[in-house]
């Protein structure tokens, strides 16, 4: 009997990033601790940015922002994961997928938002100096961070909607550690034109958009950097936005490297091992790259866990 149609299936079946069962055991060990290495530096620089009074400022409230987004976006996909390995069962619940598909989207999408107002953070400190309080207002800080949660709210809900309206056939298997959306789709046995729109105007927007803010902020603060004529001077201005360029690099490098094998391979299980550099290994190391080389995030961590100098 060939599949059926039934837009109301109970489950699908998550194909992990390996199939090898001598590896499961590995695999959950190293997600455990990339896990646990992801909460607890992200957690500590939120209660750096919360606890330390010279770190109130708008930098480090975006800081605090795309920690937290940090957080809800690992814990969106590799406590599931840790779950199946462990209990050696691939299933996720059709409502669960759809949430954790919808959270993904979410969470993803504010990763690229904040990075990207965080780039506009950064020209004005470097390119308007003398009005930086005056730009940079609690009031306009707060409205950026609302907005950005709004739209990607909004962006979210459509495609978990979308997704909604189709039918799947009888136990259908997702070649990823998580509810991707793209898999997700392409797994219905409906017509998903209208979702293939959404999706590509979708990543257009949300991606090529942003981009292109950072790198019009960026080359307003190179030419700033360029025009000051002391070298001390040009590398104090670069060292308070190099942290933000690695993140940004380290984010949208890992993303086209997944686009990039995704499109230049059929084995989709190539493309979650690499969705987790940019899903799993990104959100870890921001917390490392903010903090090596940042006096005041490194003296407010030494107030909280109470280490001297």
């Amino acid at each position: 009997m060939g599949p059926e149609n039934d837009s109301q299936i109970s489950h699908f079946l998550l194909l992990g990033i390996a199939k090898n069962p001598r590896l499961q055991p590995f695999l959950f060990v190293l997600f455990l601790a990339m896990y646990l290495v992801t909460m607890l530096g992200n957690l500590l620089i939120i209660m750096a940015t919360i606890l330390g009074p010279h770190l109130h400022t708008p930098m480090y409230f975006f800081l605090f922002n795309l920690s937290l987004v940090d957080v809800c976006f690992t814990s969106t996909t590799v406590p599931k994961m840790l779950v199946n390995i462990h209990t050696q069962s691939n299933v996720i619940m059709y409502r669960n997928c759809i949430a954790q598909m919808h959270f993904f989207i979410l969470f993803s999408g504010l990763e690229i938002f904040l990075l990207t107002v965080m780039a506009y953070d950064r020209y004005v400190a470097i390119c308007h100096p003398l009005q930086y309080t005056v730009i940079m207002s609690p009031r306009l800080c707060v409205l950026m961070v609302l907005a950005s949660w709004i739209m990607n709210i909004l962006h979210s809900t459509t495609e978990s909607l979308m997704t909604l309206r189709l039918s799947f056939c009888t136990d259908p298997e997702i070649p990823h550690f998580f509810c991707e959306l793209n898999q997700v789709v392409h797994l219905a046995c409906s017509d998903t034109l209208l979702n293939d729109v959404v999706i590509y105007f979708a990543a257009v927007l949300w991606a090529c958009c942003p981009l292109m803010g950072i790198l019009y902020s960026y080359s307003k603060i190179v030419s700033s950097i360029c025009a000051i004529s002391s070298l001390q001077g040009k590398c104090k201005a670069f060292s308070t936005c190099a942290s933000h360029l690695s993140v940004v690099s380290l984010f949208y490098c890992t993303g086209l490297g997944v686009y990039l094998s995704s499109a230049s391979t059929r084995n989709s299980q190539s493309t979650a091992r690499a969705s987790v550099m940019y899903s799993v290994v990104t959100p870890m190391m921001n917390p490392f790259i903010y903090s090596l080389r940042n006096k005041d995030i490194k003296r407010a961590l030494r107030t909280i866990l109470g280490w001297k100098k």
